[in-house]
Order: structure tokens, then C-alpha cells, then sequence
């Protein structure tokens, strides 16, 4: 599978604004399955928006994107559940549900993880002690990484991750981070992480400065 982005621009951007990216207004950038990428750039220059715009969450842009892949019906819904996982930026948990809850409430619609592999998930990420904890309850480290395990607990082809790490300490930062390492290499999927910074987390086949 592959992802084609085509003279992408934020509607709500200025050609002035994109005219360095190496993303925006670029004939084309492709993302193919099986690699890792890392884009770049201060707040404010569209990196949670050209995640959106891959997730199909935000169609504000002119442009196009073009997804190659076998699924039968690629509608962006239907890619959304089998292909794309997405770690957003403000976590998109409920906070009237406990961690348990927000995680399977994803993995209900797939059936991808058994419950023993999630509380797996959730003592690699010393969660164990808080399965049953309202998510109202959590710190924002917490509630990053249970925005993490529910990304994992679907197919997927390209892991999206919207700055995941913001709220982690080195400690949480590493064991994150290989968790995620093996869940790329068992899927052979791709990342496409987004960052303030230079991250140096993975072994990128490629970053954009946006």
C-alpha cells in the first residue's frame, strides 16, 4: 500500500505561508508501506492538518490524495478501520469511560486484539493499576499512552502519530517507543510521526520539514 499526496494546501494557508514545505504544494509525496517518516515543523504549520487530511478527518485542502491499496471497498471508512490508525494530538478518548473502555470501544469494531493482549499492552505501559480508572481521572502522560494502545488495537498499514510523545518521560518515552517498533515490524506497516523537533526515536527512511 502506498499514500499519495498531490499539490496539497490547507485552504486556510497562504502560498506564503507553505512556500518552503516539503510536503505543501509538492507535486508529490509519496508514503509507502514498510517505512518510517518523521515530519517537522514549529506549531502552527499544518502538521496535525496533513494528518488529518490522510485520516480523511479534514478536507480542507485543494489537492488530492491517493490511496493504493487491496482493499476491495477503499472507502476512507472503511480504510479508517482496516489500514489507517491514527494517534491524535488531543487523544480523542472519552472521559466519562474508564481506560478499559476507551480501548476496546476500538477494538470491538475489529476484534484485532483478546483481551489478555490488551492488558498486556497495559502493563508494558504501567497502566495496569488504572484498566478501570475513569479517563477524567488521568494524567496527560496516562491518557497519551492509553490514546497509543487504542491506536495498536486495530489492522493497520500506516500508524499515524500527531506529537505522541509530549507528555512522556524518557522512561515511557522508550518502552513506548519499542512497543510501537514491533508492532510496525509484525505489520510491516509504515509510521508517519510528526514532531517540534528532531526525533530520533526511529530509524527514519525519510523526514520532511514542513
Amino acid at each position: 500500500m502506498s499514500i499519495e499526496l498531490n499539490h496539497i494546501k490547507p485552504t486556510y494557508m497562504s502560498d506564503v505561508e507553505i512556500s518552503t514545505s516539503d510536503v505543501y504544494l509538492q507535486k508529490s509525496v509519496l508514503f509507502e508501506k514498510g517505512k518510517t517518516y518523521l515530519i517537522v515543523a514549529n506549531s502552527g504549520k499544518g502538521k496535525s492538518s496533513i494528518l488529518n487530511f490522510i485520516y480523511g478527518s479534514n478536507t480542507n485542502y485543494l489537492g488530492s490524495i491517493t490511496y493504493s491499496s487491496d482493499i476491495i471497498e477503499d472507502s476512507i471508512l472503511n480504510l479508517r478501520k482496516t489500514v489507517l490508525s491514527y494517534v491524535f494530538q488531543d487523544f480523542k478518548l472519552f472521559p466519562e469511560l474508564t481506560v478499559f473502555e476507551n480501548i476496546c470501544i476500538k477494538n470491538d469494531l475489529t476484534n484485532h486484539r483478546t483481551t489478555p493482549e490488551i492488558h498486556r499492552f497495559l502493563r508494558k505501559l504501567n497502566l495496569q493499576n488504572r484498566t478501570h480508572a475513569l479517563v477524567s481521572s488521568l494524567s496527560l502522560g496516562e491518557k497519551q499512552r492509553v490514546a497509543i494502545i487504542r491506536a495498536l488495537c486495530q489492522p493497520f498499514k500506516f500508524l499515524l502519530m500527531d506529537e505522541p510523545f509530549s507528555h512522556l518521560d524518557d522512561w515511557n518515552i522508550k518502552i513506548t517507543s519499542r512497543i510501537i517498533e514491533e508492532e510496525l515490524y509484525s505489520n510491516n506497516a509504515s509510521l508517519i510521526l510528526t514532531s517540534l523537533g528532531s526525533e530520533y526515536l526511529f530509524d527514519y527512511d525519510k523526514v520532511f520539514n514542513l
